[in-house]
């Protein structure tokens, strides 16, 4: 369950990626702001739904959001966070609890790991989990919709997948537009402006099987790439592939 999951992250029992827990539930990334700019980043999240579907925003200072989870703690229920300082990312902590100010914001993002479940049952292969790794993500050559000093480029997650799956694969997830929806793109890698899928900027690479095409989906990363371009003095967001677990069904989140 969520609740028993965040307590393990807490105490420091559990400190790695999140894919393949808790199917059942939604995972969010998190973009924590300071106040002055929340109007700013609401807007670019409104701008940019494929990659920035929220599932929740907090109150300047609400670092337990009841929306997201009971019992729910921010500075300490996500595996690993990234700390940014003038847009540059300058430290990896596993908490934030004495990072944490009374004017931070925080924004809940939907995670394409939450319908991988969804996949599963369907017996369409995951590689990364099968392979113990963390999603492959990639910066593309795609720009963010601007907002205020948000900007930046589309990050994308990748999962290599047979035709056939990758047909089924867009039926399932275009039920789900809060944890991003279908994939943005399908083949070559080229178009997006990646050049190595072994070489991805966020994550492990997976192998890639004869026949099969990589399937790329709007990654909750990309707040990280707007953060980045906006020089913000401070923001925080969640390690790559380290999620907050929620207590929202992902049965609730469809929309057909």
């Amino acid at each position: 369950m969520p609740h028993l999951f965040r307590q393990q992250v807490r105490s420091k029992r559990f400190t790695g990626p999140t894919a393949g827990h808790c199917g059942e539930f939604a995972q969010a990334n998190l973009a924590i702001i300071p106040s002055a700019y929340a109007e700013d980043f609401l807007r670019f999240c409104v701008r940019n739904p494929k990659a920035c579907p929220l599932l929740g925003v907090g109150e300047p200072g609400q670092w337990n959001v009841p929306a997201l989870g009971r019992d729910l703690d921010i500075r300490t229920d996500v595996p690993g966070y990234n700390v940014y300082r003038d847009g540059v990312l300058c430290e990896q902590p596993d908490d934030i609890v004495e990072l944490w100010r009374d004017d931070l914001v925080v924004f809940a993002i939907g995670c394409s790991f939450s319908f991988e479940q969804m996949l599963a049952r369907e017996r369409i292969p995951l590689r990364h989990v099968d392979e113990g790794v963390n999603v492959p993500m990639y910066r593309t050559n795609i720009l963010n919709q601007a907002a205020g000093p948000f900007g930046g480029k589309l990050v994308v997650s990748m999962r290599p997948m047979s035709g056939a799956h990758a047909v089924r694969a867009i039926q399932i997830t275009s039920r789900f537009p809060s944890v991003h929806g279908a994939p943005v793109h399908l083949g070559s890698p080229a178009v997006l402006g990646i050049e190595d899928l072994m070489q991805p900027d966020y994550g492990q690479p997976v192998s890639i099987h004869e026949h099969e095409i990589p399937v790329f989906w709007a990654c909750g990363v990309t707040p990280q790439s707007a953060i980045e371009s906006a020089r913000l003095p401070f923001a925080i967001a969640h390690r790559p592939g380290h999620m907050l677990m929620t207590d929202i069904p992902n049965s609730s989140l469809a929309v057909l």
